[in-house]
């Protein structure tokens, strides 16, 4: 991979996340309305249909049968179980929990990189990681962490998703050999549908959507283009143009995206610890970049 193949991969993969980071604000406006499995369901319809009137105009929307199994498969882990299982650990544990825990993602694409994509797993990549996380859990500030009894089927539930996040994400840069990233976004998004479809249908039983406002309305779109069809068109991106141990690491722009926006808008000051945490997040980034473009460089010298 070049130099430029890797920066546009950086590019990519930390605007997904940057995206996802901001993305909570319009969410927890949303869900005051519709419920969230509902809601993941809405996100991932729009987001198929986009993406298929693409695909359908370049005439790549068909692929056969055994293809499109294995992409839906990919989808059923990543926006199925792994998205599934975030909305119902959020829930029974707390949102502290869900981001600490979720930010774990990172870590299990670098094992899953190495176990079945063969990645070297050398002291710069790992080190990168442990650096960005220690930054993300000084920002996300432990002492609000509920490790409580009442809490351990959420944080199990959290860890499933990170766990599932991982694996989905290797799979996308295992298949984005064979297929374009176009299509393995649409069918990965079908996919998600094969698990959020039946969860809502059980999820309106007892929990109807409300009112339905032009806000709302305006949230959902956002949701379902912008923070799923090109933000993991963008993410899918990352992973098919540079190694998965490398693109794991632009995950950590969610939560740091996170915690300044939210900052930003509930006015408050920005401390040492974030500073400290988000340059700690950035340096792990950083230290595995150079590591790869140092990479890319003795290749092509040789």
């Amino acid at each position: 991979m070049t130099n430029s193949g890797s920066l546009r991969g950086a590019v990519y993969g930390i605007t997904a996340a940057s995206i996802w980071g901001g993305m909570y604000v319009v969410s927890d406006v949303v869900l005051h309305t519709i419920p969230p499995f509902s809601l993941l369901t809405l996100r991932l319809i729009i987001g198929a249909v986009i993406l298929a009137a693409i695909l359908l105009r370049q005439g790549q929307l068909v692929l056969p049968r055994h293809a499109a199994l294995r992409l839906l498969g990919v989808g059923l882990v990543g926006f199925g179980i792994s998205l599934g299982a975030q909305f119902v650990g959020t829930k029974l544990a707390t949102a502290i929990n869900g981001a600490v825990v979720t930010s774990a993602s990172p870590a299990f694409i670098l094992l899953f990189a190495w176990l079945f994509l063969h990645e070297p797993l050398n002291l710069i990549r790992i080190g990168s990681v442990a650096l960005a996380s220690l930054g993300v859990l000084i920002v996300l500030d432990l002492s609000n962490f509920d490790l409580s009894s009442q809490t351990f089927v959420g944080n199990l539930s959290l860890t499933v998703a990170a766990l599932t996040w991982g694996a989905y994400s290797v799979l996308v840069r295992r298949f984005s050999a064979h297929h374009s990233t176009l299509v393995i976004s649409f069918y990965a998004l079908v996919g998600g549908l094969l698990l959020s479809v039946p969860a809502a249908g059980l999820e309106l039983a007892s929990q109807p959507v409300g009112t339905i406002t032009f806000d709302v309305i305006l949230g959902v779109l956002y949701l379902g283009v912008v923070s799923t069809a090109l933000a993991m068109f963008l993410w899918n991106r990352a992973f098919a143009l540079v190694e998965a141990s490398l693109a794991s690491l632009f995950f950590f722009a969610q939560p740091l995206v996170g915690v300044l926006l939210a900052t930003a808008l509930l006015h408050q000051p920005i401390t040492p610890r974030l500073l400290f945490g988000g340059l700690l997040i950035i340096g792990g980034v950083a230290l595995s970049m150079q590591r790869s473009a140092a990479a890319d460089v003795a290749v092509e010298g040789a």
